[in-house]
C-alpha cells in the first residue's frame, strides 16, 4: 500500500493576478457556460470560481484579500510580568504558573499558551516538584 502526503500548500502560494481572476469572471459573465466548465477550462476549483463571481457581485472587485498574518498570544505584551513571576516561582510548574496567572490576571491561559511565552523570553527551566525533590533527598540520606 502506497501513501502520499497531501499538505496544505495555502501558506506559501501565491494569489492568483487580479487579470487572471477578471477572465475567469469574464468567461463565466459571458454566459452559456457553468461554473464546471470554466473551472476546467482554467484549471481551477469550481469552489473558487463561485467565491470569484459573489465577490465580483458583493464587492465589485476581485482583489486577492492579504494573506497570513501571525496570531497572536494572550501573553503578548506580558513580558515583565512573565519574566517576574518566574522570579518569584522559579520551582514553579506550568500548571501552577497557569494558576497564578489566573489568579492574579483574570485570564486563564493553557499550559502550551504558557510554555510557548516562556519559551519566547527564555525563561524556561527544569522545574522539580517539591515532593518528587524531598523524596530523593531521603532515599539519600537512608
Amino acid at each position: 500500500m502506497r501513501y502520499t502526503y497531501i499538505g496544505v500548500l495555502t501558506a506559501t502560494m501565491k494569489a492568483y493576478s487580479i487579470e487572471f481572476r477578471e477572465k475567469i469572471v469574464k468567461a463565466y459573465e459571458q454566459g452559456n457556460t457553468s461554473i464546471r466548465k470554466v473551472a476546467a477550462r482554467f484549471d481551477i476549483s469550481k469552489s473558487f470560481v463561485q467565491k470569484l463571481i459573489e465577490m465580483k457581485k458583493t464587492q465589485g472587485h476581485v482583489k486577492p484579500k492579504q494573506q497570513g498574518g501571525s496570531m497572536k498570544s494572550e501573553l503578548d505584551g506580558y513580558e515583565t510580568q512573565l519574566a517576574t513571576l518566574v522570579e518569584k516561582y522559579p520551582d514553579a510548574t506550568l500548571r501552577e504558573y497557569c494558576e497564578y496567572w489566573g489568579q492574579t490576571h483574570g485570564k486563564w491561559v493553557s499550559n502550551s499558551s504558557m510554555c510557548r511565552a516562556l519559551k519566547k523570553q527564555k525563561l524556561t527551566l527544569k522545574k522539580r516538584l517539591y515532593a518528587v525533590a524531598k523524596q530523593r533527598q531521603k532515599e539519600f540520606k537512608n
